[in-house]
């Protein structure tokens, strides 16, 4: 299961795809050779010679470690820092992650501050996620279509504009819920483009031998940002106002679209756009995609059942267990704590090691996640809790790491945004009917038994997929 996902070519089976670009980056990645290295080499060794293989004579400076291995160095596990793309990328998504890991604390304040309640809060979060479900798909084909560099562009001043918006109501005091809910769905509308964009930026970025380091570079910086940013978004607001935080929010997005715009990447020859294709025609490739790959959609279907049985017995379960059982906030922040020190743990262990059964790797990641549930459906321990929370927590950032970059290195590079947008909308899709229903659940079966029927359902959804050969035969190929 990921949280994060990527894309692929027809093929029922799971075999690995290269495209002119990957061809490409596998021959950027080639050790050097001598001009006779197809042949035997003469090496002189006192008074006679004898003939060694090429390699023990011309050793290659850099050698990706093969799957299943652990990083030896630090340089190669930072590597993609060292292309100026990439480079350009990571500080634009850092920026903008700095921005939105304040931001809804400071909204959640502010509609709060109106006596609107938690029903208004509601409308403004719906507002922002109801057109992310309506364009998903729509947002893959354009992020395919069109370079995604101006795809992030736009939606990022899109963004901006909206978050400024807000920030000057917020203020001036002259501000309603209807339009703090307006300005949601257009942060929200411009997420359903910029996120399918965003998870197919990485193989115009880095070749495959680099894939799943920047990955993880990536998944360690948001995660360090996601940590800390909520303390310092209440901070900020209890200090000054949540305009100020939200005003923030504006100015990274409008840093992260400058940085953007002036990414310079090679065009995608391959693209349905060059080759005259309509929307409906994008659309059905992408289903295409998805179906061709058994192993795809199984793990796709699993991450649709898994992820919203994990979101709502963490997120919103988790905190009335802490209440209940823990003895409040102090209880379960110590949950927190250990789930974003496990995060930032496995973040760290992608950049280096790369397993290299990468099927049984994303199961068995997504296995763990039942552990914690499983706790509180049997009343455990803060401490137990705070431990099981960051194994958690390091299993999922380290499976979602070694998925993406397979997905990455199976799906076409002009098929990815598409793909993956299915992906995001099967997760996407079923959440707000999971919130629905857990409070009559818990008031029906008891918070207990929720959480451990929760629990229950994410271990078997986790394992069935191995029953497939495809998922279960999985395996990483980096290219050399």
């Amino acid at each position: 299961m990921a949280f994060t996902p990527a894309r692929v070519a027809p093929a029922r089976r799971a075999v690995l795809l290269l495209g002119p670009r990957d061809r490409a980056s596998r021959a950027a990645f080639a050790p050097a050779r001598p001009p006779n290295a197809d042949g035997p080499h003469r090496a002189r060794a006192g008074k006679g010679r004898r003939l060694l293989p090429a390699p023990l004579l011309s050793a290659p400076r850099t050698v990706p470690p093969a799957p299943g291995r652990p990083r030896r160095t630090a340089r190669q596990a930072f590597a993609p820092l060292g292309r100026p793309a990439f480079r350009r990328y990571f500080a634009a998504r850092l920026l903008s992650w700095t921005g939105t890991a304040l931001a809804p604390v400071a909204l959640a304040w502010g509609v709060l501050g109106l006596g609107a309640g938690a029903g208004g809060l509601g409308v403004v979060l719906a507002a922002d996620t109801a057109p992310q479900l309506l364009l998903l798909l729509v947002g893959g084909v354009v992020a395919d279509r069109w370079p995604r560099t101006r795809v992030l562009t736009v939606t990022n001043l899109a963004c901006a504009s909206a978050q400024a918006t807000a920030a000057l109501l917020l203020g001036t005091g002259a501000v309603a819920v209807w339009q703090l809910a307006g300005l949601a769905a257009v942060c929200g509308t411009a997420a359903a483009f910029s996120v399918p964009a965003g998870s197919g930026m990485l193989p115009d970025l880095v070749p495959g031998a680099l894939r799943q380091e920047a990955n993880a570079l990536l998944k360690l910086a948001q995660t360090t940002v996601k940590v800390g940013g909520p303390a310092l978004g209440a901070a900020v607001v209890a200090l000054t106002s949540p305009a100020w935080v939200i005003g923030w929010d504006a100015v990274t997005f409008t840093g992260a679209a400058f940085l953007l715009a002036g990414l310079r990447l090679p065009a995608r020859t391959e693209g349905s756009r060059e080759r005259g294709a309509g929307f409906r025609a994008e659309f059905a490739d992408g289903w295409a995609e998805v179906r061709s790959r058994r192993w795809f959609w199984a793990l796709v279907l699993q991450s649709s059942v898994v992820v919203p049985l994990w979101l709502l017995g963490y997120q919103l379960l988790g905190p009335v267990y802490g209440q209940r059982e823990l003895g409040g906030l102090a209880g379960w922040g110590l949950v927190a704590a250990g789930f974003a020190g496990g995060l930032l743990l496995g973040a760290a262990l992608a950049l280096w090691w790369q397993p290299a059964r990468v099927g049984v790797v994303s199961c068995a990641g997504t296995a763990v996640l039942a552990l914690p549930l499983s706790l509180m459906a049997t009343g455990g321990s803060a401490p137990a809790l705070a431990v099981a929370a960051g194994v958690t927590g390091a299993a999922g950032a380290l499976s979602t790491v070694v998925w993406t970059s397979l997905v990455q290195e199976r799906i076409p590079a002009d098929r990815l945004s598409r793909t993956l947008s299915y992906a995001a909308l099967g997760q996407l899709a079923v959440l707000p009917f999971g919130y629905l229903l857990a409070g009559p659940a818990t008031r029906l079966l008891g918070l207990h038994t929720t959480l451990g029927a929760a629990a229950l359902l994410i271990a078997l959804a986790a394992v069935l997929p191995l029953l497939l050969p495809d998922v279960r035969g999985l395996r990483a190929h980096r290219a050399e």
